[in-house]
């Protein structure tokens, strides 16, 4: 529950601190602050994203105990890593002063961005840790930590400060500050010449062993990962290329704040599913394991599908209440051409990736991955000159449609393939459509009206099917869940 508590509250604070940005910044300087943002989960992903990877997968409680040497070799790479990324962002600040020493310079956003993704990366490694050692305290507060510092340190540079680069930086030390408060909970205490003075010590070449281990299953989902963050890049750079940064802007806002609301509920599902998985291989097999996965893709698209639908129901009333005068408009626009991506985005990382990780075999997830990027590719020629810049959003969509159905098809065909929980999805597809007919006559009202109407009516309906038809086992869980809390059920 307490990671559930971290996931609602980190999506909380971040949409309304995105929202507090856009409003302080304008839509131009949004706009080169979102494109750098995306530039630092970029080199994020490149550079850290396999020790968060590695750590999920093959740390644990029992591993800081018997194999201590794995945290070790996590450490000591992310150490060398952003030492090296520090050093290079260090440079590009000074070639940037000396050269355009102004806060749009190019190489001073880029030393920002090198900045802010050397704090991301050591914040949502920490994050993998606690995840890993199913210790749920320690990650609510983690993510109080960065929630409380980022607010802080990003909503009140941009005031005194309202240039992109500023708030970048902002971002990256709020990140590497939340950290440090729970240091000594993440840690492995250090006793003599290895960790946890009990603990055997690293046998000879172990180390570098391990690191292959973690490379050769990391690096393929990192190549997909990458490709993923490059495409809402170039597509940000694409529209600030060809209709200036203010459109950017527009478009960084809907996408920004429609990818946490996906991405938060699904990262919640996965901080808890995947584990689970991960435990059931460890402790029954694979077979065992294959057999989650199956189980957690029901929930998964069970949470997902309404969120999706749900989003969209009120995309017109929160546009009309919390978004900057300046975005409205194009905000509901541009969300409305993107949520079908988002959230095929969302069943790729949340849903089908786990079953290739459980299998340690992730090439496919690369080779969906360059299908959509080529897609994304060619909608990005063609669908601008004949729609405008709205075309940059159904290009990032239709490319995303074309990775999940190849990566569906790897998974769920073949002599591999994966029993797919028909009955569940099924009824998750009609209580969905249920759910959008029973919000459709709110959606038209006055804003302040229709935002509680529509999810009201829409938890209403969702929520009565699920619990009737026990869609994905949800009601069971719930009752498992708290036994003495619940009716016994009428038999």
């Amino acid at each position: 529950m307490a990671v559930i508590a971290a996931f609602i509250l980190n999506a909380g604070l971040n949409f309304v601190l995105g929202i507090a940005i856009a409003r302080m910044l304008g839509p131009a300087d949004f706009g080169r602050f979102a494109l750098a943002t995306a530039g630092a989960v970029v080199l994020n992903t490149l550079l850290f994203e396999w020790l968060r990877l590695s750590a999920t997968r093959f740390y644990s409680a029992r591993v800081r105990e018997t194999e201590p040497w794995i945290r070790r070799g996590l450490d000591r790479a992310y150490g060398a890593i952003a030492l090296a990324l520090f050093a290079a962002a260090a440079l590009c600040a000074g070639l940037g002063i000396a050269v355009d020493p102004t806060p749009e310079g190019r190489l001073v956003m880029t030393a920002g961005t090198m900045v802010a993704a050397i704090g991301i990366g050591l914040f949502d490694y920490h994050a993998a840790l606690a995840r890993a050692r199913f210790i749920g305290g320690a990650y609510l507060r983690l993510v109080v930590w960065k929630n409380v510092l980022a607010f802080i340190l990003m909503a009140g540079t941009a005031w005194l400060f309202p240039q992109p680069v500023w708030v970048l930086i902002a971002g990256g030390a709020s990140q590497f500050l939340a950290v440090l408060p729970m240091r000594k909970i993440l840690g492995d205490k250090l006793l003599g010449d290895g960790l946890l003075g009990h603990a055997p010590a690293s046998p000879h070449g172990q180390m570098r062993r391990t690191l292959r281990l973690f490379a050769a299953y990391g690096l393929p989902l990192i190549a997909a990962n990458a490709v993923y963050q490059i495409m809402p890049f170039l597509n940000r750079a694409a529209i600030a290329g060809t209709a200036g940064f203010a459109e950017a802007g527009y478009f960084a806002l809907a996408a920004d704040l429609g990818s946490r609301a996906f991405s938060t509920l699904g990262a919640a599902l996965d901080l808890l599913l995947f584990q689970i998985a991960v435990q059931a291989e460890e402790h029954h097999g694979r077979e065992a394991a294959e057999t989650q996965v199956s189980r957690n893709i029901a929930i998964v698209v069970a949470l997902l599908l309404p969120c999706a639908a749900g989003y969209w129901a009120v995309t017109p009333a929160l546009q009309a209440l919390i978004v900057p005068e300046e975005f409205r408009g194009p905000f509901a626009d541009y969300t409305d051409l993107l949520i079908p991506g988002l959230f095929c985005l969302s069943i790729m990382n949340f849903a089908l990736n786990p079953i290739f990780q459980i299998r340690r075999r992730t090439s496919p997830v690369v080779a969906a991955a360059l299908v959509g990027l080529a897609v994304n590719g060619v909608g990005l020629l063609l669908l601008p000159r004949w729609i405008g810049p709205q075309g940059v959003a159904v290009a990032q969509t239709l490319g995303l449609v074309a990775a999940v159905v190849v990566l569906g098809l790897r998974a769920l065909t073949g002599n591999e393939r994966l029993p797919l929980p028909g009955r569940d999805l099924a009824l998750t597809g009609g209580a969905c459509l249920a759910m959008v007919l029973a919000v459709l006559p709110f959606r038209g009202l006055e804003p302040t009206l229709a935002l509680p109407a529509c999810i009201g009516a829409g938890v209403l309906v969702y929520g009565a099917l699920i619990w009737f038809l026990d869609i994905a086992g949800l009601r069971t869980v719930v009752r498992e869940r708290f036994p003495k809390r619940l009716p016994a059920p009428v038999r």
